[in-house]
């Protein structure tokens, strides 16, 4: 199977943030190519290398890093215009705080085959607290008192290896029990819903605006055997006040979650709590700022490298 395959340069300080971006639009995979992470490699074998390339050495000055993504092709013109507008937004965004490079996007046709295959053999189990997130042609020994998530290798859009969903499923443990109805939007993969069934909620509605990643969430459900208490659907953003959750996981971007609190806090049981990530450091302060106008209280923040993850509770 062919694909188009996009490649971005930006830097070693933006390459995740191009990588989250990359991810929405993909469900085969990101990859990053950074040369320091090369450098890294020489300077602890060096004891042990005897010979390296002087022209190696050269390209190793270079400061650009690599994100790579990979699209079906009946839909690449339409996503690349797409991946445009959001780095475009990146790059106003980090302005004055944050290098992020030329973002030039190289554009070319790969058979994809292969590029699957590999990027399975580098996915490994991830023990996020009580979670345990797991390749599903994998076979994990779960420790007890531990559940398990199971990912289908071609439905990745969210595997817990990102900062963003990792932070998500940690702080989500600490309100899991005090939820019967937990709602998730911008689900992806389902990986956020399916911990929370997993984790004893009675009632999951999983929402999302990318067909494939609504299919993705109904495999992945039915995968883990929680398809009876999860209810995936294909909704722009969250639109349906008859549903309220005393838990909502919303791992997407600063600029969604600032659109989403126009209506999503009438979702939110009195008393719930909102968890919320993909936010860079930068914007923390503005979405904590709209959501305590709205009658929120900051709980519990917790940050990974760039990114941001918060609870917030409906007083």
């Amino acid at each position: 199977m062919k694909f188009t395959e996009f490649t971005i340069s930006t830097t070693t300080e933006a390459q995740e943030l191009v990588a989250d971006i990359m991810w929405q639009y993909t469900s085969y995979g990101v990859a990053i190519s950074d040369v320091k992470d090369v450098v890294e490699l020489i300077n602890d074998r060096k004891s042990t290398w005897d010979y390296l390339d002087d022209e190696v050495l050269k390209e190793l000055n270079s400061t650009v890093t690599l994100v790579k993504a990979y699209v079906a092709l009946d839909i690449a013109d339409e996503t690349l215009a797409k991946i445009e507008a959001d780095l475009s937004t990146l790059k106003q965004n980090c302005n004055g705080f944050m290098e992020t490079g030329s973002l030039e996007i190289v554009k070319r046709v790969v058979d994809g085959d292969d590029w699957i295959e590999i990027w399975k053999k580098h996915y490994r189990p991830i023990e996020l607290g009580g979670v345990v997130v797991c390749p599903a042609w994998i076979e994990h020994d779960v420790k007890e008192g531990q559940v398990e998530v199971l990912i289908d290798s071609n439905m990745a859009f969210g595997t817990g290896e990102h900062e963003t969903t990792s932070m998500v499923i940690e702080i989500m443990q600490d309100y899991i029990r005090h939820a019967n109805t937990v709602i998730d939007v911008g689900t992806g993969s389902g990986i956020l819903g399916i911990a929370a069934a997993k984790l004893g909620a009675e009632r999951v509605v999983m929402t999302d605006i990318d067909y494939v990643a609504v299919k993705s969430a109904k495999h992945n459900c039915e995968l883990n055997q929680v398809a009876d208490r999860c209810e995936v659907a294909l909704n722009n953003l969250f639109d349906d006040k008859s549903v309220v959750g005393e838990l909502v996981l919303a791992n997407i971007t600063a600029d969604v979650l600032l659109i989403l609190s126009n209506t999503i806090t009438d979702n939110v049981a009195p008393n719930g709590v909102m968890v919320m990530s993909g936010i860079i450091k930068s914007r923390e302060n503005e979405v904590i700022a709209r959501y305590s106008s709205l009658g929120f209280e900051l709980e519990k923040r917790v940050n990974k490298g760039e990114w941001v993850a918060i609870a917030m509770r409906k007083v």
